[in-house]
């Protein structure tokens, strides 16, 4: 449908163009009758839920009508059937304006029938007069499709970032974590991604903001947990001093399990993940008790960081458990 054809377009038909409007005012009247599962009749008072809440579950169309229209009669067993057909994704509420004229006249409703569609609890698009089915299944269609068309932008993007990430790119993911966030600000996987990116390129406090953003109830996410451990790591590697003289260390006392438990920290650090595991593996198996267990440990948590597919994780767990099972 055109714009010329829907008169609601050029003032619902975005975010700048939004009307603030005040529903209520008049007395209470009786409550709504249920036509459907999907369909209902609304009151004055009763708008505020049947309409502006419901709408922020998924898009209501208002339907604005009188016992006295033709083309009311023609439009309702259209829209219904539509509606019905549409399995959830939209709603129906009906209004008769005779009964029930104040919120049409605040939305300047001139005639009927008339239909807007709310969503997120603002009228976003409309039509008026007893269109054919056809043409009310494309208005439903458009009215329902925007957040699929987002959820779906919203997983390509996520894609995107994961390839950018596997292909070394960290600040490509950090930025496309960084659109994703702008459009669901607590999405909790963009939000342990952008954490990861921020880990990879040296921003431990930004990391760590971002971090402190996540939802209560979702600080178990994977990824969450595998950025925490990675600060967790690069905090403990920042005090371990200089790799050189580890190295010189071990080298004249090869039972120094501190400077090789110091030496693996600074290799997975600098990205050597399956070396560093093998310093800590060997301290397990030269003094399983050193540090009370602390290489195996240790380990456990680089595993945690790393995540349970990379090669080192399964590499290492494979000679761990040949270590501790053989």
């Amino acid at each position: 449908m055109s714009n010329t054809d829907n008169p609601f377009s050029g003032g619902y038909g975005s975010a700048s163009g939004t009307t603030t409007v005040s529903y209520g005012g008049s007395a209470p009247s009786a409550p709504s009758k249920p036509v459907g599962a999907l369909i209902k009749d609304t009151t004055t008072a009763g708008f505020a839920t049947d309409v502006i809440a419901e709408s922020k579950n998924q898009p209501v169309l208002v339907d604005f009508w009188a016992p006295w229209c033709g083309p009311c009669k023609q439009l309702t067993p259209i829209i219904e059937k539509v509606v019905n057909a549409a399995g959830g994704r939209v709603k129906l509420v009906k209004m008769n304006i005779d009964e029930h004229p104040a919120i049409a006249g605040q939305l300047g409703i001139q005639s009927i029938p008339a239909v807007i569609a709310f969503s997120d609890g603002k009228p976003v698009d409309g039509f008026m007069g007893a269109l054919p089915e056809s043409k009310v299944q494309e208005f439903i269609d458009r009215i329902a499709s925007p957040d699929g068309d987002r959820d779906a932008a919203i997983q390509a993007a996520l894609d995107a970032a994961t390839q950018a990430v596997a292909a070394g790119d960290a600040e490509q993911a950090a930025q496309i974590y960084s659109a994703v966030l702008g459009e669901v600000p607590d999405h909790v996987g963009a939000l342990a991604g952008l954490a990861n990116c921020l880990i990879e390129l040296g921003d431990l406090d930004q990391a760590k903001a971002v971090l402190a953003q996540v939802p209560a109830d979702k600080k178990e996410d994977a990824g969450v947990r595998a950025a925490e451990a990675k600060i967790a790591l690069a905090d403990q590697v920042a005090k371990l001093g200089d790799p050189v003289a580890l190295e010189a260390r071990l080298k004249a006392d090869l039972k120094d399990y501190q400077a090789r438990y110091d030496l693996a920290m600074i290799l997975n650090a600098t990205g050597e993940r399956d070396e560093a595991a093998d310093h800590l593996l060997a301290i397990m198996k030269a003094d399983r008790a050193w540090n009370d267990d602390g290489a195996r440990k240790q380990l456990l948590q680089f595993f945690e960081a790393w995540g349970p597919a990379d090669p080192a994780s399964l590499t290492a767990r494979r000679k761990l458990s040949s270590l501790l099972f053989s």
